[in-house]
C-alpha cells in the first residue's frame, strides 16, 4: 500500500499557520460582528429620536389630531439621496395621515412607547424600520414608522472591515514568512546531520559530531553513534574472524596437502599407513581448529542476539561433565574428581556456550599437566555469585603469561602442536557474555586454578 511521504518541515508550517489563519479568520468575523452591532446601534438610535421628534408632531384634540410638520422639516429628512429617511404615521383604527411611504407592519403585538427595531425588504432595498406606538385615547392608538436604507450601515461596516482586516491579513502574511523562515532555519541542523549521513561512504562508520548540534538532536545523534560504533565492532570481529580463520587455517591445511602429496608417493603399504595416519591427524587438528573458530565467533557478543537463553542449573551442568571427561582423565593418567556442595545452581544463560566454557576448561587442564596429576571441579557460592574452579597440581604458568593466556591463538607452549591457542579466549568470551569473569591463581603448593564467577542474576535483569 503506497503512503505518501511525511514532511517535518510540512507538518511544522500547517500546525503553526493554520491555527493563525484559523484565529484570524474567526477574530474577522468577530469584529465584522461587533462592527455590525454598534452600527445597527447608531442607526437604530437614529431612527428612535427622529420617530419620537416626529411623534411629537401629531397632538390629539377634541375633535381630532392637530399635525405640526412643516415642509421644511419634511424636505429635510428626505433630501439625503444616501441617507433618505422613510416614514409613516397611522391611526389605529384609521389609516395613513402623514408619510412619504407606506411600510411592512411590525411583527408581533404592539405595546405603547416601546419601540420595535426589524429589517424588511422594500422595492427590493433592504431597510431598517422602528416601529413606536402611542395611545391616544383608551381606544385609539398613534403609530409611528421610520425606516433607513441598510447600504450606509453595511458600508460603514465593509469601511471598518478592511479598516481592520487589511492590516490583520498583511500581519499574517508577515507572521507566516517569519514562521517559515524560523522552521526552515530551526530544521537546518537536521538537514546538516542527514547530508552529513547520506554523503558517507559505506566504510566509513566514524561516530558523528554531536557538539554543535541543539540539544534535541544531541540524543538522535548519540543513538546513531552508538549503532555505529556496535556496527564498527561487529564489522571488525568478521574481519578479525576471516584474518584469524585464515591465518590459522592456512598451515594446517597446507600440512594436509604436503602429507598427501606424499602419500601419493609412496609404494610400500607400511609407509601409506604412517602417511595416511599423519593425514588423519592433521585432519583432526584441522576440525578442532574449526570448531574452536566456530564456537568463538558464536561466543562473541554480536552473535549473542539469537542465541537462546534459559534456565541453566550449573551443579547438574558440572557434575554431568566431571563424568563424561572421566575417561579421558583417567586415559592421560590423571585423577578427576568433582566437589559441589550445592544441590542445584540455577542462573540465566546459554547451555551450549556454558558446556563449551567448562570443556574447554577440563580439556585444557587434561591436555597440558603431566600424567599422574589431579585435577578438581569445584563449585561454591561466593557473594552474589557461583563461582566454579578448575584446580590442577601441574606445573602452572608463570604471572606474565596468565594475561596472555587470554590472547588469540596465544600458547604457553609454542612448541606444543595439539591446541592452537583458542581455548582460553573462548572461556573469556564464553564468561563476560554471561556477566561473569574468569582469574587464573596459583594453587598451592603448584599447579593452577581457574576461577570462573558467574552472577545469579544476570545485569539489567
Amino acid at each position: 500500500m503506497w503512503r505518501a511521504k511525511v514532511s517535518l518541515q510540512r507538518q511544522l508550517l500547517l500546525w503553526l499557520l493554520i491555527p493563525q489563519i484559523v484565529l484570524w479568520l474567526a477574530g474577522a468575523a468577530l469584529y465584522y460582528n461587533v462592527a455590525t452591532h454598534y452600527a445597527n446601534a447608531v442607526t437604530d438610535n437614529s431612527l428612535l429620536q427622529t420617530g419620537r421628534a416626529i411623534a411629537r408632531q401629531v397632538q390629539p384634540l377634541d375633535d381630532g389630531l392637530m399635525i405640526d410638520f412643516p415642509r421644511a422639516a419634511q424636505l429635510l429628512l428626505e433630501e439625503g439621496p444616501d441617507d433618505k429617511l422613510f416614514y409613516t404615521v397611522s391611526t389605529v383604527p384609521g389609516g395613513m395621515i402623514l408619510g412619504n411611504r407606506r411600510l411592512p407592519a411590525p411583527p408581533g403585538q404592539p405595546a405603547a412607547d416601546h419601540p420595535v427595531f426589524y429589517n424588511t425588504t422594500q422595492d427590493r432595498e433592504s431597510i431598517r424600520v422602528l416601529s413606536l406606538f402611542y395611545r391616544l385615547t383608551p381606544d385609539r392608538w398613534l403609530h409611528v414608522q421610520v425606516g433607513k436604507s441598510l447600504q450606509p450601515r453595511n458600508r460603514i461596516s465593509r469601511e471598518i472591515l478592511l479598516a481592520t482586516g487589511v492590516p490583520l491579513g498583511l500581519l499574517i502574511i508577515a507572521m507566516s514568512v517569519l514562521v517559515w523562515w524560523g522552521v526552515s532555519r530551526g530544521l537546518r541542523p537536521l538537514d546538516k546531520l542527514k547530508r552529513g549521513v547520506e554523503h558517507r561512504v559505506p566504510q566509513d562508520l566514524t561516530p558523528l559530531e554531536t557538539e554543535s548540534l541543539p540539544v534535541e538532536l544531541q540524543s538522535l545523534t548519540q543513538a546513531l553513534n552508538q549503532l555505529l560504533s556496535t556496527t564498527n565492532e561487529s564489522v571488525s570481529r568478521q574481519r578479525r574472524f576471516i584474518a584469524d580463520a585464515a591465518h590459522q587455517l592456512r598451515t594446517p591445511l597446507a600440512g594436509l596437502k604436503s602429507q598427501t602429496e606424499l602419500a601419493m608417493r609412496e609404494t610400500t603399504p607400511e609407509g601409506l599407513r604412517d602417511r595416511l595416519n599423519l593425514v588423519h591427524a592433521s585432519a583432526t587438528r584441522s576440525i578442532h581448529l574449526v570448531n574452536q573458530l566456530l564456537t568463538l565467533a558464536r561466543s562473541e557478543p554480536g552473535a549473542q542476539a539469537g542465541m537462546p537463553g534459559m534456565k541453566v542449573d550449573l551443579a547438574k551442568l558440572i557434575r554431568d561433565l566431571t563424568a563424561e571427561s572421566v575417561p579421558r582423565a583417567l586415559a592421560a593418567g590423571m585423577d578427576l574428581g568433582c566437589d559441589s556442595a550445592l544441590a542445584e545452581a540455577t542462573i540465566d544463560g546459554n547451555p551450549a556456550l556454558l558446556r563449551e566454557l567448562f570443556i574447554n576448561l577440563v580439556e585444557n587442564a587434561i591436555k597440558y599437566i603431566p600424567r599422574g596429576s589431579n585435577i578438581t571441579v569445584r563449585l561454591f557460592e561466593q557473594g552474589p555469585d557461583y563461582v566454579v574452579e578448575v584446580e590442577d597440581d601441574g606445573n602452572g604458568i608463570s604471572d606474565e603469561q596468565k594475561p596472555r593466556v587470554f590472547e588469540r591463538f596465544y600458547r604457553v607452549n609454542q612448541n606444543d602442536g595439539n591446541g592452537c591457542g583458542l581455548g582460553m579466549a573462548i572461556v573469556k568470551e564464553i564468561a563476560e557474555r554471561h556477566g561473569g569473569r574468569i582469574e587464573l591463581a596459583d594453587a598451592q603448593p603448584h599447579g593452577l586454578i581457574a576461577r570462573v564467577s558467574l552472577p545469579r542474576q544476570r545485569p539489567g535483569e
